[in-house]
């Protein structure tokens, strides 16, 4: 079963078990998936869906720190159960040492050198590890691997 289907499915036992965050959290995946799926004419798979899911927790997090910082801690809590619902979708995340095998794996496959190669072995990685690393870390990493 693909991802999306799963969402789908899934939005249909949150409706009938009465789970109203739950239910509001996906419905705002599907509305989201729709979306591009009519402005790009197109039919998305799981990567795409993956894409989808990380930007909008990754909006979720900014939202829950400024809400934090603006003294609105029970908005805060809402963006975290979000957030939680979220991650339900994501492949399990990469341990530190899985990481750095795969970002030598990369910088092996691509012969890379220099500051340069930055943009082809973080292309490889994007694929390897969307869902399963948070991408501004992987790219902390690579960037002082080959500025070493």
């Amino acid at each position: 079963m693909s991802l999306k289907s799963a969402i789908l499915e899934d939005v249909k036992s949150a409706m009938r078990a009465g789970e109203k965050l739950r239910l509001k959290t996906l419905r705002m995946v599907t509305a989201a998936i729709k979306q591009r799926e009519v402005d790009e004419r197109i039919e998305l798979d799981d990567t795409q869906v993956l894409a989808i899911l990380e930007k909008m927790i990754k909006q979720r997090r900014e939202s829950a720190e400024a809400y934090r910082a603006g003294d609105r801690p029970e908005l805060a809590e809402v963006e975290e159960a979000e957030i939680a619902v979220l991650q339900t979708y994501l492949p399990e995340p990469l341990s530190d040492d899985e990481l750095d095998a795969m970002i030598d794996q990369a910088l092996a496959a691509n012969d890379a050198q220099g500051m340069a190669a930055m943009g082809p072995v973080m292309a490889v990685l994007k694929t390897q590890a969307q869902g399963r690393a948070d991408m501004r870390e992987v790219s902390k990493r690579v960037r002082a691997r080959l500025q070493a």
